[in-house]
């Protein structure tokens, strides 16, 4: 496949203006409500079918999410995590192919052939530096480096199960087309998504489907952060910090020169805009002046051409830094996303599904676990029964960032929020891992993958909604929108977590 997808596709021509791209209301050309009024008998026959395998398989499913729970594998080193997937897909009948766009982790699981072709994203990477026992309040585990306090565990596994619940039906039905697995790699912080992208492993695809655990079931169209990530490294010269201090060169000032100076321009960006670093290398020793320093930047906004130009405006910072305090300095891109580009005539279809499925129902050790761990989140969280809501439909915009953004970028894409934690639970928390690793986050995923499964048989066989869909994305993104990452040509980060 091309190493870059020069498809030609659309954008707004106005591209300083999110209104252009996103609207601030859904588009209403593209209402749908007729395809999702009525669905055809063979369409709830096929919707049926797919959730009676879902839940005939719950239990391997379930098994499979905890034993990644366990592993807790960051990005771009899962290898058991998605080994675990690629075997269940493999046995299904699946033709895998592993290591895709150089990334040893990701792989492409394909079934059926011609159009349409429909792909399902699966992430399986945990977050460095937060773990938690299945417990409902804080407790640690020894010796663990990393968690799944983003549910990436039940993400990669709930989209599998969706997958080979399409496999069955197309198979049973002689339904033609492709159902596509995509098996991506460090969405947290890597942008595993972006070098599949540049791959052009997305080019002859007519829709993507997608879904994250939350606290709420909600298939609402929403919006993102674009995003784009690098290390700045500075190095000095060591010297006695003492004794000789005049004969160093301080890496550390440059790095903390560098914060100074961004931190400065927090002022002056839009107020959408955010910056975040960690200083990940500063010295080991008061007495020693640093000779190598170390910080990470992320740098957001909702629009891409917003954050190239702040971006340039922190490399400058950095630069500026380095010469001010003798030091020498250079960076590497780690990552870079684009924005989510929401669908509504893909979301809808989406949203009618999670209404049929509907939320989850705590049985008494669950509402137990609930209740115990609701008393570590501040007082205003859901009351328990929101679980088993869906909430109301509606064009959102995430303060978050992922690299579904660039998938979405070159087509048409739609996702889901499934509650598989405790409502009132925020990503990124110990509250999120503890309530991945329990049966509510079981049933939140099966609620997923059945949505998820659901969607794709509607879209095999209302072929109108694929048609919106694509009408949809050219009026979202323009005539000449050509896909170029933000990255740019460098290969993926497989030691960033290192």
């Amino acid at each position: 496949m091309s190493k870059r997808s020069s498809r030609s596709l659309s954008r707004s021509p106005d591209r300083s203006s999110a209104r252009a791209r996103f609207g601030l209301q859904i588009v209403p050309v593209l209402l749908l409500v007729s395809a999702c009024a009525t669905a055809p008998a063979q369409g709830q026959d096929g919707r049926s079918m797919v959730a009676d395998y879902v839940d005939s398989r719950s239990e391997m499913f379930a098994e499979t999410a905890q034993q990644i729970w366990d592993l807790a594998e960051v990005g771009y080193q899962e290898n058991e995590s998605s080994a675990l997937l690629q075997a269940h897909l493999t046995e299904a009948g699946f033709k895998v192919e592993a290591g895709v766009a150089g990334m040893p982790t990701a792989f492409v699981a394909e079934w059926g052939s011609g159009s349409p072709v429909i792909g399902i994203l699966a992430e399986f990477d945990a977050l460095p530096g937060i773990n938690q026992a299945r417990s409902p309040e804080r407790e640690p585990v020894e010796g663990k480096g990393a968690g799944h306090a983003c549910g990436h565990h039940m993400f990669g596994t709930g989209s599998t199960a969706a997958g080979m619940a399409v496999k069955d039906w197309m198979e049973r039905t002689g339904q033609v087309g492709t159902i596509r697995v995509y098996g991506t790699p460090a969405e947290e912080g890597g942008a595993g998504k972006v070098y599949m992208v540049r791959e052009g492993l997305f080019e002859d695809v007519d829709a993507v489907l997608h879904w994250h655990p939350g606290d709420v079931n909600d298939a609402s169209p929403e919006t993102s952060l674009a995003n784009k990530s690098a290390k700045f490294r500075f190095t000095g010269i060591s010297a006695h910090a003492a004794a000789a201090p005049e004969r160093g060169r301080s890496a550390l000032d440059g790095v903390e020169a560098m914060n100074l100076m961004v931190n400065m321009m927090r002022e002056h960006v839009p107020q959408e805009t955010r910056i975040h670093y960690v200083i990940t290398q500063g010295g080991f020793a008061p007495n020693v002046i640093p000779d190598f320093a170390e910080v990470f930047y992320y740098v957001r906004n909702p629009e891409s051409d917003n954050v190239k130009e702040i971006f340039e405006r922190v490399v400058a910072a950095a630069e500026g830094a380095a010469q001010g305090t003798g030091t020498t300095m250079d960076y590497e891109v780690i990552h870079g996303i684009y924005s989510m580009v929401p669908n509504d005539a893909l979301g809808r279809v989406m949203d009618a599904n999670l209404r049929r499925v509907g939320g989850l129902h705590y049985d008494a050790q669950e509402r137990q676990f609930a209740e115990a761990l609701q008393r570590s989140l501040p007082d205003d969280a859901p009351p328990l029964s929101s679980a088993a809501e869906i909430q109301a439909y509606e064009q959102k915009q995430a303060g978050g960032s992922t690299d579904v953004g660039d998938v979405s970028s070159v087509v048409p894409t739609a996702g889901l929020s499934a509650a598989t934690w405790v409502p009132g639970t925020a990503a990124h928390s110990w509250q999120a891992v503890a309530s991945g690793g329990t049966t509510i986050g079981n049933k939140g995923m099966m609620v997923a993958a059945k949505t998820l499964a659901m969607t794709v048989v509607d879209l095999f066989l209302q072929p109108r909604v694929l048609t919106e869909a694509k009408a949809e994305y050219v009026q979202r993104m323009g005539e000449d929108f050509v896909y170029e990452s933000l990255v740019g040509d460098r290969a993926p980060p497989l030691d960033y977590r290192r």
